[in-house]
């Protein structure tokens, strides 16, 4: 059995002071594999002390000395990659495809950071005045439990280049990978303090990462109801925020698309990550007289996808993260049917022979309305919601009919012509015929999809302080 009850605090692991334990469960088999202790306030604020403490020298470092702890923060994870996947798929329930990439990802951000400090300009001429990009002091790094190494690094790498210290509280529901992360960035060897990382309840430690002066900024990826509490708590000590956030992301196919290849990246866009994804194409817009030929091609695609134990190499779709998770997605299920939508595959309950996991049928609802909690609501789960247009503006008027705005996916032959679409689009990113992902571009919502952007170059400015300094004469 696991069990985790330290902190990692200003270089040093130490006791959590907590007394709470909460169970670490594998959610393909509902098995108690390990226990965490979480932490109180006393961890919080001995963290944030720890990285105040090392942000006067750390804030000065020389980008010669920035980059090489980039990249041996990269070369320790990539020696605990193995490990790390492994953790992410008996902790979370990833495939082994998904387990695979995101941690990758995690660990190669941190080199990308590394190739843009050598070409940012830090220190410009702007008028007759000098620019100054000063780092912005402590930055809180709070994440979800979707994609743990990927949130947390792209954030501390960031972090790391523009010469800021952290405290970052993970997803308590991500205990066993934060653990392996922690040790690999404590070989890395940055000085005490720069890196802090505490385990705890969200609503005590967020309340106070988001509330505590000696915070500067925050890089919060989460629900939408959850970060309109941190941007309400950040007002009064003016915090700089990044808040990446839900999302509800339309999908348009437009009426000269290749079907065969629209309908599989719908589903791999709305399936990707179990469904569990804040970009998830989860409401697909397709023209009134395909619907019968799409709904069809839907039907056989979805059908044909394996659900199953993660480990297994052919499984597409694994297990949703907790029980409180599957009883979420059950009860959107339930709704979409009461409300009139058609079920045209899955629907309540578990797959047969996998009743033991926290696993959900692959949901396709068609003949969906504007108005129904399935289309206006993030499920967060492997459910996709088809709804039906006449023109190419509707289309668009649908795709930003609502709150959110961080991605969206156009599908046809004319690229141009989807380009149009595209810009019309209120989004984040607008993917046409792909779901390639862009590091180097930056990563955030319209509306409220989030504030602020990260990634590349603009999540390396979102933690400097632009100082202009004027010289007489």
């Amino acid at each position: 059995m696991e069990k985790i009850n330290q902190q990692y605090i200003g270089g040093a692991w130490t006791p959590s002071t907590g007394t709470e334990w909460i169970k670490m469960v594998n959610p393909a088999t509902s098995e108690v594999f390990g226990e965490a202790l979480m932490g109180t306030e006393c961890d919080v604020i001995a963290a944030i002390g720890a990285a105040k403490n090392a942000f006067a020298a750390f804030s000065g470092t020389s980008v010669a000395e920035r980059k090489r702890y980039l990249q041996n923060l990269h070369d320790a994870l990539i020696e605990r990659i193995e490990e790390l996947k492994a953790a992410t798929i008996e902790e979370y329930g990833a495939t082994t495809t998904r387990a695979e990439w995101s941690n990758r990802y995690a660990a190669d951000i941190f080199l990308q950071f590394k190739r843009l400090v050598d070409h940012f300009q830090f220190e410009r001429e702007i008028g007759k005045s000098k620019l100054v990009m000063t780092p912005i002091g402590v930055n809180a790094i709070m994440t979800s439990w979707n994609s743990n190494a990927g949130s947390i690094c792209v954030k501390l790498a960031a972090s790391i280049a523009a010469g800021c210290t952290v405290v970052i509280k993970p997803s308590e529901w991500s205990c066993l990978q934060t653990r392996i992360l922690t040790e690999a960035f404590d070989k890395a060897g940055l000085p005490p303090g720069v890196i802090n990382v505490i385990n705890g309840r969200g609503e005590m430690m967020g309340e106070i990462l988001s509330t505590h002066p000696d915070i500067a900024t925050l890089s919060f990826t989460g629900s939408t109801a959850v970060g309109k509490i941190i941007a309400r708590n950040a007002v009064e000590t003016m915090k700089r925020m990044t808040l990446e956030l839900s999302g509800k992301s339309p999908h348009i196919i437009l009426d000269d698309a290749d079907l065969d290849k629209a309908t599989t990246l719908a589903i791999n866009a709305c399936f990707m990550n179990s469904g569990q994804a804040c970009i998830a194409g989860s409401r697909l817009l397709v023209p009134a007289r395909l619907m019968t030929k799409v709904a069809s091609m839907l039907k056989d695609k979805v059908s044909a996808l394996q659900v199953g134990l993660p480990t297994h190499p052919g499984t597409f779709i694994g297990p949703m993260a907790s029980q409180k998770q599957y009883d979420r997605i059950q009860q959107y299920i339930r709704t979409g049917i009461q409300q009139g939508a058609t079920l045209l595959v899955g629907g309540e309950g578990k797959p047969d022979g996998l009743e033991a996991g926290f696993f959900v049928k692959p949901t396709v609802f068609i003949h969906a309305t504007p108005e129904m909690v399935i289309v206006k609501e993030e499920i967060f789960g492997p459910v996709l919601t088809v709804l039906s247009y006449e023109t190419q503006q509707e289309a668009i008027a649908l795709a930003n009919d609502t709150d959110y705005g961080l991605q969206a996916y156009v599908s046809a032959s004319d690229t141009l012509r989807a380009e149009k679409v595209a810009r019309q689009i209120n989004a984040g990113r607008v993917s046409i015929n792909t779901l390639w992902h862009d590091a180097e571009a930056p990563f955030g919502g319209f509306k409220q999809s989030g504030v602020g952007r990260e990634g590349g170059v603009f999540g390396l400015e979102a933690l400097l302080e632009p100082k202009v300094i004027l010289k007489e004469g």
